[in-house]
């Protein structure tokens, strides 16, 4: 897959970040999440005959008993498994960053001593507790949301239904939007948001326009004719929608009767933004966040690179920063891409390239960022805090999965 603008080469990446990703995308299995272990057999990396690696336990699992075959997860290949060869390189490569104690490169955590979920996520020791979906049952997810208080998990992606929606233990509930440009179809989401009332609400970039539709998956109005190329979506603490429009460079709010299905007014919040996309609502402030992307034009391969503004109840600037502040302020390289508000009000950012999520605080005197999740990750590209048992789910589109962080190690078993 060809790299994305503005993303940086491996060379350009410090020691620490180099380490992350060697740890994450290739001393894990893909499959169960669990490190690579020379020291356990069934966590030993294994070659499949079509040249994918997978554990040993996994291997097991996946074949068919009696004839000990099984379809890669990756390739879809079938292979023999009983063929399957132990992978040395990655032994060697793991035996050798033990023997260098790569804890010396770890970035800054949130301190024991901070008070709990009075500080937002900030202070809390996040684990991986579930991950679900995969090639299986998400095509290319773009967008995730979660319906209050319920924990369900509302996810777009690239499948022939557009819309798929997940109890909070990833169960599949059903699915809607078909692909398509007629009324009711979707033809390609970008972002999904969840009214209080459980009406959805998905950005289709590909009529241009937003659509909504009740939790069952009724159409019940399409917004068209009035964006350039509509991309975040989210609902503010009054109920208004709120949509970025990467191209016509503007956030606007949509007020709908959700009872009769007609929108009640739409006006532009906010105007000369540079590529909005990823976009984020405060329940608790009322404040709205905006990740802008700048293209460089002075370079002959046009460079790009992120700010974040964040707006008060009343749309006015309330402060803004760009990667090349935060990684000034961090030990590591921040590449922000996506964003994302704790219950707490504290600003959450997605860094895409090397598969982290970091807290950068309410800003008032300006961030500091902590990284809450650097484990388990390939391309985290959306996510969304959410009260239930102080979770943070996270879509990462790398594996096609939604993977579920909590405070609690038992919360939720792992599949």
């Amino acid at each position: 897959m060809a790299e994305a603008a503005g993303s940086p080469s491996h060379g350009s990446l410090r020691p620490e970040a180099i380490l992350r990703e060697i740890q994450v995308n290739l001393l894990e299995c893909k499959v169960c999440f669990e490190k690579f272990s020379t020291q356990q057999r069934e966590r030993r990396p294994q070659n499949l005959t079509c040249g994918h690696v997978l554990c040993l336990e996994c291997i097991t699992a996946l074949s068919h008993p009696l004839l000990k075959k099984l379809e890669c997860p990756f390739c879809r290949k079938l292979c023999n498994a009983e063929n399957n060869s132990p992978c040395q390189v990655l032994c060697d490569i793991q035996e050798l960053l033990l023997s260098r104690s790569p804890r010396s490169f770890d970035p800054p955590r949130a301190a024991k001593g901070d008070l709990g979920w009075a500080t937002g996520l900030r202070s809390m020791t996040l684990q991986l507790c579930k991950a679900f979906g995969g090639w299986d049952s998400l095509i290319n997810p773009t967008g995730i949301a979660v319906f209050g208080s319920s924990g369900t998990i509302v996810v777009v992606h690239d499948g022939e239904r557009r819309v798929m929606v997940f109890n909070p233990q990833g169960r599949k509930l059903h699915s809607f939007g078909k692909k398509g440009q007629a009324d009711g179809e979707i033809f390609y989401p970008l972002d999904v948001a969840v009214a209080p009332c459980g009406y959805m609400v998905v950005t289709d970039a590909g009529d241009k326009a937003v659509k909504v539709f009740t939790y069952r998956g009724t159409h019940m109005l399409t917004i068209k004719n009035s964006f350039q190329l509509p991309w975040g979506v989210d609902i503010n603490s009054c109920g208004h929608i709120l949509i970025s429009d990467e191209q016509a460079g503007t956030l606007s709010q949509v007020t709908m009767d959700y009872f009769h299905g007609v929108p009640l007014q739409h006006q532009t919040a906010i105007t000369e933004l540079q590529h909005p996309r990823a976009m984020a609502c405060c329940q608790v402030t009322g404040n709205t966040a905006v990740m802008e992307h700048l293209i460089d034009d002075t370079h002959l391969e046009k460079q790009q690179h992120t700010r974040l503004k964040v707006f008060t109840k009343d749309f006015q600037l309330l402060y803004q920063t760009d990667s090349f502040s935060l990684t000034l302020q961090s030990t590591t390289c921040l590449s922000m891409s996506g964003v994302a508000f704790d219950r707490d009000g504290d600003v959450i950012v997605i860094d895409s390239n090397q598969g982290m999520i970091w807290s950068l605080g309410k800003l008032q005197n300006g961030p500091a960022p902590v990284l809450l999740v650097g484990d388990h990750l390939i391309h985290p590209i959306g996510l969304v805090s959410t009260a239930l048992n102080n979770r943070l789910c996270i879509l990462d589109s790398g594996d096609h999965t939604v993977k579920i962080y909590s405070t609690k190690s038992d919360d939720l078993p792992m599949i």
